[in-house]
């Protein structure tokens, strides 16, 4: 049992872990990225590992192929990601022009609402104006960052200090998982092991499996958007993909998306049959085909825990706080469990 020293002294440490945390967040973006690719790379370098392959020389594997899929994504997609935000900047005002024509009659019609009570030619230039900003934000961060020598010294630094702790972490990965363990107090050692190994079935399914789910949705969507003719395929593909870590959240918002700028650009039904045809076929794709084999039936991580461990990582401490809460959440969850198990062994739960 716990005494109450003890309990003091684990209630003290947790806060200055804490308060540490939120004074040193700043500065541990970097290495918290690097922790992440290291955990999610571990698993593929211990398979080489088990192979024969040396430890660095699986590691030096997978930093390739990590610094590969990287770059081939920025490479295909930035630019083509700039090109439908050009796209869609000079598409909006044909948009405001559709909607006034079309979209306020409709409404006063069937709904009773005036929607000529909207000034339409103030919100053409407010919305051209406001994408002028948004393709102005790249380059004014690239002035800021060319006019303050500090800005860019540190960008640089993270770039360059990310895959260099990353190559470290993955070559003693097991190093530090072995001496973490060896600190335990014997008598816990064996629940804490267990719980830890919970976690990180928890974790990395939800982490690997869901983020190769979201990339092949994003894929699935953004091509069959394409095959539709659809101008902003890519943009809605990507963010119908990004948000489908929620069940049937990509699904709801890629369709509305893609319905609305259907009808935008086409005029005509018939595409909207299209645009339907194509996230009905990436549903059963999910459902039937990437979470049973990516996935599988292991997380237990509630959607609404994800948004909301997101969403509060995020208020408390910025962007480190959102790279620190679904490991947060897998672990809080798995203690959940545990501490309803131990309730139910107990006398309080017991008839007698």
């Amino acid at each position: 049992m716990v005494n109450d020293s003890q309990k003091w002294l684990i209630l003290a440490a947790t806060f200055s872990f804490g308060l540490l945390l939120y004074l040193l967040a700043p500065v541990l973006t970097p290495f918290l990225a690097a922790a992440l690719l290291a955990y999610l790379g571990d698993p593929l370098v211990d398979r080489m590992e088990a192979k024969g392959l040396p430890r660095t020389a699986a590691v030096v594997v997978m930093f390739v192929i990590m610094l590969s899929v990287m770059a081939g994504l920025v490479l295909l997609l930035v630019p083509a990601l700039q090109q439908q935000l050009l796209s869609l900047a000079k598409a909006l005002p044909r948009y405001i022009d559709w909607a006034q024509e079309h979209f306020a009659p409709w409404l006063n019609e069937n709904v009773g609402v005036d929607a000529n009570l909207l000034d339409w030619s103030t919100l053409k230039s407010a919305v051209q104006q406001y994408w002028l900003q948004v393709g102005s934000a790249a380059g004014g961060v690239v002035a800021w960052l060319s006019s303050s020598g500090m800005a860019l010294i540190a960008a640089l630094a993270n770039l360059v200090l990310i895959p260099v702790v990353t190559f470290y972490l993955l070559r003693d990965w097991d190093h530090f998982v072995t001496h973490l363990r060896r600190l335990l107090p014997r008598k816990w050692e064996s629940t804490v092991v267990q719980l830890t190994k919970d976690s990180d079935t928890v974790l990395g399914a939800f982490m690997r499996g869901q983020l190769l789910v979201m990339l092949a949705l994003a894929t699935v969507y953004s091509l069959g958007l394409w095959w539709v003719g659809l101008e902003l395929a890519l943009i809605i593909g990507v963010i119908a993909g990004i948000v489908s870590f929620v069940p049937y959240l990509g699904f709801i918002i890629g369709i509305l998306l893609a319905g609305v700028a259907a009808i935008m650009q086409f005029h005509e039904v018939y595409y909207l049959l299209l645009v339907a045809a194509v996230f009905g076929v990436g549903q059963m794709l999910e459902g039937m085909v990437l979470t049973p084999m990516l996935v599988g039936d292991k997380i237990g991580l509630h959607p609404v825990a994800v948004i909301f461990a997101i969403m509060a990582g995020g208020q408390l401490f910025g962007f480190v706080g959102i790279m620190l809460a679904l490991p947060a959440a897998a672990v809080i969850m798995v203690l959940l469990r545990y501490a309803h198990q131990q309730y139910q062994q107990s006398e309080l739960y017991a008839d007698s």
